[in-house]
């Protein structure tokens, strides 16, 4: 009951900041609280298209988080099915969440539509942690696993797939670490202030405001060479042979039409073009990964694979 309390949250929903009068607005599910990344999935491409007069009927977002996204994506399922005008935020973590909840609805329900951006991890620790390079943890945790709680995003989810690797990098079994999984990032940060965690494991675009107010401290990323604007070493430049992100993307509505799936693709299109997306992708700290239609399905079924093969890797399935 104390996991199922941790990975359900409340749904919440808002419309996006938007000036004009809607039309027809977008029916929008992110699949996670308030916040986070799904969430900022969903809504940042929706207000860019405003910003840039490409779509401007508005948005109606839901929040409903859980189960590294699955309950979202079922809600989704259940309720837009046919809709030419829902669309859904879908990352990594809901990859593997799928695999690993043995979700009775899956990416197969939807229709593929775009992969926007990567967004590489880091590593956080409280700002008066011991701790001051990645060899500082590692070496705890070789000590004591389960006196060093790891914050971060659901079961099987990236976050958790990152911890799992960081520990098997440096020799130490995977299934010893005291991983804690939590829905938003805000209430992840407050158990990490508060001393509940020893260190946190999360999208760099989540952690560094946090980092720039001095509530945390970046230990390191998980890309594969430093970002700009965040003087933080790499895993692999502090010896672990780690390289993992989250992507964000996003799914039409089961039974969208073809003419749907072209509008939504048309003006992801556009929008991609634009100075304004290049400023959110550096304003949120993402990559450009920009992937449409036909090559994005084709992704998802590789990234199917080979979330299932890491997750048997560190023993989270079998």
């Amino acid at each position: 009951m104390a996991l199922l309390k941790k990975i359900c949250s409340a749904v919440v929903v808002a419309a996006l900041p938007l000036s004009v009068a809607f039309a027809d607005p977008a029916v929008v599910m992110a699949p996670g609280g308030a916040g986070g990344g799904y969430d900022a999935a969903a809504r940042v491409p929706l207000q860019v298209m405003q910003e840039a007069g490409i779509f401007t009927d508005g948005a109606q977002v839901t929040n409903k988080g859980g189960a590294g996204g699955t309950i979202g994506l079922a809600e989704f399922v259940r309720t837009a099915k046919g809709n030419d005008n829902a669309i859904m935020s879908i990352g990594s973590i809901l990859v593997g969440a799928i695999i690993l909840n043995k979700s009775p609805v899956s990416l197969d329900d939807v229709v593929p539509l775009v992969r926007l951006a990567d967004d590489a991890g880091a590593v956080a620790v409280p700002p008066n942690s011991p701790f001051k390079t990645i060899e500082d943890i590692t070496k705890a945790l070789a000590d004591n696993p389960g006196a060093n709680p790891i914050g971060g995003g659901s079961i099987g989810g990236v976050d958790h797939v990152t911890a799992a690797l960081l520990a098997q990098a440096a020799d130490i079994d995977p299934k010893t670490i005291n991983y804690v999984p939590y829905t938003g990032g805000a209430e992840m940060i407050t158990a990490l202030a508060g001393g509940q965690l020893k260190l946190a494991i999360s999208g760099l675009s989540e952690l560094k405001p946090y980092a720039d107010q001095g509530r945390l401290r970046l230990i390191a990323v998980t890309s594969d060479e430093r970002l700009p604007g965040t003087d933080v070493p790499t895993l692999k430049e502090s010896g672990l042979d780690v390289v993992i992100g989250n992507w964000r993307g996003i799914v039409g509505a089961p039974g969208m039409s073809d003419d749907g799936r072209k509008m939504w693709l048309d003006r992801f299109e556009k929008m991609h073009a634009t100075p304004e997306w290049k400023k959110a992708l550096a304003d949120h700290e993402w990559t450009d990964a920009y992937l449409a239609g036909d090559d994005f399905a084709t992704f998802l079924d590789e990234e199917k694979e080979r979330q299932k093969e890491v997750l048997e890797s560190v023993g989270l399935i079998k």
